[in-house]
C-alpha cells in the first residue's frame, strides 16, 4: 500500500527543495523536471541512499534527465510516471508582469515572450510547480533581484494542470 502523502506539509516543502536545489546553480538555466518520490520507497528500494535524503521528508525529489528543447506542452504530454512515483514538480524561469501590463500582450507565444522580456516592469523569477498524482499542487516563486519568494498552490494552474495530466491514463 503507497503510503499517504499530506499534501498540504509535504509537497510545499518538496517545491521548495527543489528551488534551493536549482537556485544553487545560479540563474539562466532550462527548465528541470523532477519526480516526487516517497522517501520511504525510495530508502526500500535504494537503501545506499540512506545518508543522501532526508528520512524525516515524506518526498524526496529526484532529478530527471533534461527535457527535450522546444514547446514544453509537447515534451510533459509525452511523459508518464511509474506508480512509485507520488508526484512530479518543474522549475522554469519565466517573466513576470504587473496584471495591466500583461492584458497589452500580444497574441502568439514567440511575440509575447519577445513583448515581455522588454517590457520597462519585467521581473525575472524561477517558478517551481509541484502536484501529486491524488490532485495536490503547490507552486513556489523566487524573484530574481530582489530574492522574493512567494507560496501558492494556484500560482501557475494552467502547469499545474499540465503535470497532473502526466499521471493520467
Amino acid at each position: 500500500m503507497a503510503p499517504v502523502i499530506e499534501p498540504s506539509t509535504a509537497l510545499p516543502a518538496a517545491a521548495r527543495e527543489v528551488e534551493e536545489f536549482v537556485a544553487a546553480a545560479g540563474w539562466d538555466q532550462p527548465p528541470r523536471l523532477f519526480a516526487l518520490v516517497p522517501t520511504e520507497h525510495l530508502l526500500r528500494e535504494q537503501p545506499d541512499l540512506a545518508g543522501q535524503v532526508d528520512p524525516e521528508s515524506p518526498l524526496t525529489p529526484v532529478a530527471q534527465d533534461d527535457l527535450p528543447d522546444g514547446d514544453l506542452g509537447a515534451a510533459l504530454a509525452g511523459i508518464m510516471w511509474p506508480p512509485a512515483v507520488a508526484g512530479c514538480a518543474l522549475v522554469q524561469e519565466i517573466v513576470m508582469l504587473p496584471p495591466e501590463a500583461e492584458a497589452e500582450l500580444p497574441e502568439g507565444d514567440d511575440a509575447m515572450a519577445r513583448v515581455a522580456a522588454s517590457h520597462p516592469e519585467a521581473r525575472e523569477a524561477r517558478l517551481v510547480a509541484a502536484v501529486l498524482r491524488d490532485g495536490g499542487t503547490a507552486c513556489v516563486i523566487r524573484v530574481r533581484d530582489a530574492d522574493e519568494v512567494v507560496e501558492h498552490p494556484q500560482l501557475a494552474p494552467n502547469l499545474t494542470d499540465a503535470l497532473l495530466a502526466t499521471f493520467e491514463d
